[in-house]
């Protein structure tokens, strides 16, 4: 995959599992826009009311990402994705972009690590709310369906990023 070159990838886990830290650095490395679900939806509660339950987020991102697309550009989406609804926002923005998609599952398979994690968090936004780790126990995850890349956050960053990267240029 050449450095620009316009392309979705989509990152899915639960919270604290790593992917947000994996998509940092993968954007970076590739030069991509990268679009945090957290972000935006810390940007619209510090404006506005609570989004739980609501696509609002998703939605935001989409047409952002839509128009960072058209524009020629790679973009790494960081969310949790644990829905196939969720998943069809992705899904439809790369049929009517043209572009390829690729999906990022990450996971922790360590439950003690994970727990630190979560609670080891703090908002980086106003308005960002951290879930609890019952919090997180208790997400719904339907499993995907989907081809995707499956990265275990024991490894590190620099390993995970490494074989992404390897895995995106076999497309």
């Amino acid at each position: 995959m050449a450095n620009g070159a316009a392309r979705l990838v989509v990152f899915a886990g639960l919270p604290g599992s790593g992917k947000t830290t994996v998509a940092r650095v993968l954007a970076d490395e590739i030069g991509a826009t990268f679009l945090r679900i957290d972000t935006i939806e810390a940007a619209i509660v510090s404006t506005l009311t609570p989004f739980e339950g609501n696509p609002v987020g998703y939605v935001a991102a989409a047409w952002v990402a839509e128009d960072q697309l058209r524009g020629g550009r790679a973009v790494v989406v960081d969310a949790c994705n644990n829905l196939e609804i969720a998943r069809k926002t992705w899904t439809d923005l790369a049929h009517r972009t043209g572009v390829p998609l690729r999906w990022v599952e990450v996971v922790c398979s360590d439950p003690v690590r994970h727990r630190e994690r979560v609670q080891a968090r703090t908002p980086d936004w106003p308005g960002q709310g951290n879930p609890t780790w019952a919090q997180v126990r208790a997400r719904p995850w339907e499993p995907f369906t989907e081809p995707r890349i499956l990265v275990d956050t024991i490894d590190t960053v620099e390993t995970l990023v490494a074989d992404i990267r390897r895995k995106l240029h076999e497309d």
